[in-house]
């Protein structure tokens, strides 16, 4: 695996609940990965790793390709951190096409496909520890390291909301747009041009005295208000709902037909830089400072700090402002100022050394379980969804979640009439999941599909 100076794999642990939710669905694989040879660890490993390779271009398929995620961030991020650590333990088995090393998803079909000028890459997560006696260690040992990177105390850093949209990077060339693109798989991504052009809140054309050479990073979303809006015009017309904001905008943009986006609420916030061509951006603040005056929707709030306790003052400032953002944002990233100091630390094939994604861990709530129906999805795949008592979670109003199948509703032997603790989890349905059922006092009902495809019915217990 390549060296890391600031990497915190090694010292990475996921959360207790991240842990226990995927270690029970890969026990098995656990187990047929090092069955016939319980003495050679090597050859155990490398089965491990090879299903866990497998297993993470799956899920960056469902997720980056299809719109259609089957497990939480939590889960995700924990079987990642167990390919990173497997992978730094054996060396010899590295592969330069491992899950760890790329960024993103292959490009689609029907679009033309563009290479981006400088790579797309992703940004590492360290994670804030709900249980832990110093809940925020890895924020800190983060901001430790670069400052012994850079033998100095004090690093002058920038933080922001993390937006749970899609990536997209916009060129513009002599003040106009030249085009727009995903981030694909991190080297060449999906024109998706003419869509972006239908969204209002994207400048085609920049004021005088704008760099002749722009190229825009940042996330496309839709605002919570315009997608419950949204939802609800498409119950009225007898339409499926979208699970989540962040899969109703990947559908969205990879419509081929621009009059169906121009139909949508999608909205474009920047917060990075690709290639560039202009004055002089000696730190974040010039780099904001250029965007407002080009009349670029860019990323807000943006805190700046030159320590670690005002470092984590500011992170706690966004945890409790998030509720309130008109995206979802499960977390905050905190970037190196100095654009010479970024330039000197560099990146690893798949994120900068300057920056780190600061992961929240997922809200709770405890509500009722009303009824379980059979969702269709637009490959034609039944998902079991949980009607709930509606609840607050997150800044948004929860009333289903998705229960993925009828082994996962076994395996937490979920009833009609539970009590049940979800999660706001960016990646799957209704923004919510299930950390696990609690029976209740009074009548409960278990629940089977009728022939695995039409509409349940409950059966008193």
């Amino acid at each position: 695996m390549e060296e890391d100076l600031f990497s915190l794999a090694a010292g990475k642990q996921p959360s207790q609940q991240a842990t226990n939710e995927t270690a029970s669905r890969a026990g098995e694989a656990r187990e047929n990965a090092g069955a016939g040879h319980p003495g050679n660890a090597e050859e155990t490993a490398h089965r491990r790793i090879d299903y866990l390779r497998s297993e993470l271009r799956r899920h960056n398929r469902l997720y980056y390709e299809q719109a259609e995620p089957e497990i939480s961030d939590a889960e995700y991020d924990a079987l990642f951190l167990e390919l990173e650590k497997l992978e730094e333990a054996h060396p010899e088995l590295a592969d330069p096409d491992s899950p760890t090393r790329r960024v993103g998803g292959a490009p689609l079909q029907g679009f033309n496909q563009i290479r981006h000028a400088v790579p797309m890459l992703s940004i590492d997560d360290i994670f804030e520890q709900r249980d832990a006696p110093v809940p925020d260690e890895e924020l800190a040992e983060f901001y430790h390291k670069l400052a012994r990177a850079l033998q100095t105390e004090k690093v002058p850093v920038s933080v922001e909301p993390k937006i749970d949209g899609v990536a997209l990077s916009i060129m513009y060339r002599d003040g106009k747009m030249a085009y727009a693109a995903t981030r694909g798989d991190g080297d060449v991504g999906d024109d998706v041009t003419a869509n972006v052009r239908t969204i209002r809140s994207v400048p085609l054309t920049l004021p005088p005295g704008a760099p002749p050479v722009l190229e825009v990073r940042g996330e496309v979303f839709m605002p919570n208000e315009a997608f419950a809006k949204l939802n609800e015009e498409r119950d009225a017309d007898g339409l499926p709902a979208f699970a989540n904001p962040r899969n109703a905008t990947a559908g969205t943009l990879k419509q081929l037909d621009p009059r169906q986006v121009a139909a949508r609420p999608l909205a474009f916030l920047a917060h990075g830089l690709g290639a560039y061509e202009g004055p002089e951006l000696r730190d974040a603040k010039d780099f904001w400072n250029m965007l407002r005056h080009c009349g670029i929707p860019c990323n807000e709030p943006v805190y700046y700090t030159d320590s670690l306790e005002s470092t984590r003052q500011a992170v706690r400032d966004i945890d409790r402002l998030r509720h309130t953002l008109p995206y979802g944002t499960d977390g905050a990233v905190i970037k190196i100022s100095s654009t010479a100091t970024r330039e000197a630390l560099g990146a690893t094939a798949r994120a900068p050394r300057w920056a780190a994604a600061y992961k929240f861990p997922p809200e709770q709530k405890e509500t009722t379980l009303l009824n379980i129906i059979v969702q269709v999805g637009r490959t034609g795949v039944l998902t079991p969804v949980a009607e709930l008592q509606p609840v607050l979670l997150s800044g948004s109003t929860v009333a289903r979640a998705t229960l993925h199948n009828q082994d996962e509703i076994d395996r937490k032997d979920v009833r009609i009439g539970d009590t049940v603790l979800v999660e706001n989890y960016p990646r799957i349905g209704g923004i919510s999941t299930f950390a696990g059922a609690r029976r209740t006092p009074g009548p409960t009902a278990s629940w089977k599909p009728r022939g695995g495809c039409a509409p349940p019915a409950a059966t008193p217990s």
